[in-house]
C-alpha cells in the first residue's frame, strides 16, 4: 500500500477486474456472503468482509479497527511530495485527531445550514437543465449535462474558488479517484495531486490576508482546540478532500438513482410527489451505493467469523455487499422504491459517517425533483461503462430521453 493508493483498493480482486464484472457485482456478492463471508485474499494482501453485521462492525468499532493507512504492516511510506497530503485528512484519521479536524467544517454541512441552501441549488438545477434542454433535442447525457456539473457547482460555490475553475475540478477529481492500473495513471495522480496543492495553497494565502464568507475562509483561520491554527498540510488535504468529496459521490449518487428508477420504470410514479423522492433515494443509496467499499486496519488481533484478523493487516469493508445482505433486508436484491427504514451503509456508519450526507441527499432530492418534471423521461438504450475506480460506483455516462418540459 501507498500513499497514492490510501484506500488500499486499487487491485481488484479478480472476479471484478473486468468492466462488466464491476459494473454489476451483486452476484458475487452474493457468492462471497454465503460461502466466504470474511476472507483473506493473497494476491491483494488484504481481508474481504461481507456481510452487513460484520461490515458495520469494521467501519464502526473505532477500537478494533483504524482508518489510518500508515498503522497497516504493508504500507510503503511516503514516495513523492505532497502524497501525505490526503493522508493527514479526517477521512484517514482516527478520534481525537479526526474529531477536532471535523469540527472546523461540521457547521457549514449541518442539516440546518445545509437546508437554508435548497433555494440556491434549485435555482441552480434549474439552470443547468434549461441549458442542457437548449443544448440537446430529446436526449441528453445525465452524467455531462448534470450529475457533474450540479455538485460541482455546489462545492465551488461553498468553498469560494471562481466559477472558471470547475472544469479544472473536474480533471482533478477524476484522476485522483481513478484506479491506478498502470505507472502513467499513478503518475498523472500524483501531478494531480501536486497541481491541486499549489492551487488552494494560494487560495489559502488569499483567505488569511482577506477573509471571506465561504470555507476557504473558514479553513484557512480555522483555530483548534488549544488555540494553534490549522497546519498548511491539514488545511491544504482538507480542501482536496471537500473537493474530491463533495462532486465524486455526488454525481454518481444522482446518476445511479436515475438507473434505478428507469430499470424499475417507477420514474413517472415518482414525478411531482416530492414527498416520495426522499425514500426512493434511501433505497438508490442502498441499491447501488455511490461508494461500494471502505478500508480499516486491525488495530490488534481481531476475532471475526471463523477468522482471526492480525494486528497490521488491512480489511476491505464491501458496502455494496452489505447493502444487498438477505439477513438484514427483506427482498434485498429487489429495489422497493417506498422501501422503510433502511438501514443501508451508503453514507457508512459510526465516526467517519459522510460528513456531507445531508447535502448530498439534498442535492439529490433537488436534481430529482426537476428532472422528474420533464415529459416522457426514460432510459435510452446504451452500453453502460462502469466509473473505473475501486471504490467509487457509478457509470461514465447515462443517456436519458424526454419529450419536453
Amino acid at each position: 500500500m501507498s500513499s497514492a493508493d490510501p484506500q488500499g483498493l486499487q487491485a481488484f480482486p479478480e472476479a471484478l477486474a473486468d468492466r462488466d464484472a464491476w459494473l454489476e457485482p451483486f452476484d458475487w456478492y452474493r457468492e462471497m456472503r454465503d460461502d466466504s463471508p470474511v476472507r483473506y485474499d493473497a494476491s491483494r494482501g488484504s481481508w474481504d468482509v461481507f456481510r452487513h453485521a460484520d461490515v458495520k462492525r469494521v467501519i464502526s468499532d473505532d477500537e478494533a479497527f483504524s482508518v489510518n493507512p500508515r498503522t497497516a504492516s504493508d504500507f510503503e511510506g511516503l514516495s513523492g511530495e505532497g502524497e501525505g497530503l490526503i493522508l493527514d485528512t479526517m477521512l484517514f484519521q482516527d478520534p481525537p485527531r479526526h474529531d477536532e479536524l471535523r469540527a472546523v467544517v461540521d457547521d457549514a454541512f449541518s442539516p440546518r445550514t445545509v437546508a437554508e441552501m435548497e433555494p440556491r441549488l434549485r435555482d441552480l438545477m434549474r439552470e443547468l437543465l434549461d441549458d442542457a434542454l437548449a443544448a440537446n433535442d430529446g436526449e441528453m447525457d445525465l452524467v455531462e449535462e448534470i450529475s457533474y456539473p450540479f455538485p460541482v457547482i455546489v462545492i465551488a460555490e461553498l468553498l469560494g474558488v471562481p466559477a472558471e475553475d470547475r472544469a479544472q475540478f473536474k480533471e482533478w477529481s477524476d484522476s485522483l479517484v481513478a484506479a491506478a492500473s498502470d505507472e502513467e495513471i499513478a503518475e498523472r495522480q500524483q501531478q494531480s495531486q501536486q497541481e491541486m496543492a499549489m492551487y488552494f495553497l494560494d487560495q489559502l494565502q488569499q483567505r488569511r490576508e482577506e477573509p471571506r464568507d465561504d470555507l476557504l475562509s473558514t479553513i484557512a483561520t480555522a483555530e483548534l482546540d488549544d488555540g494553534s491554527k490549522l497546519p498548511q498540510e491539514e488545511a491544504l488535504g482538507m480542501c482536496m478532500l471537500l473537493l474530491i468529496a463533495g462532486n465524486i459521490t455526488t454525481t454518481n449518487l444522482i446518476t445511479n438513482a436515475v438507473r434505478c428508477f428507469g430499470n424499475q420504470g417507477v420514474l413517472s410514479e415518482l414525478a411531482g410527489d416530492d414527498n416520495a423522492i426522499g425514500p426512493a433515494i434511501e433505497e438508490a443509496l442502498r441499491y447501488r451505493a455511490p461508494v461500494q467499499a471502505m478500508t480499516r486496519i486491525a488495530r490488534s488481533d481481531v476475532n471475526l467469523g471463523d477468522a482471526t484478523i492480525e494486528e497490521g493487516d488491512r480489511v476491505v469493508a464491501w458496502l455494496g455487499s452489505a447493502n444487498r445482505d438477505e439477513r438484514a433486508f427483506d427482498d434485498a436484491d429487489e429495489f422497493v422504491v417506498d422501501r422503510a427504514p433502511t438501514g443501508h451503509l451508503g453514507f457508512g456508519h459510526g465516526t467517519h459517517y459522510c460528513l456531507g450526507a445531508p447535502l448530498a441527499r439534498l442535492e439529490a432530492r433537488v436534481a430529482l425533483s426537476e428532472l422528474l418534471s420533464l415529459d416522457g423521461l426514460a432510459l435510452a438504450d446504451a452500453d453502460l461503462s462502469p466509473t473505473r475506480s475501486s471504490f467509487i460506483y457509478g457509470v461514465e455516462s447515462l443517456p436519458i430521453r424526454y419529450d419536453g418540459r
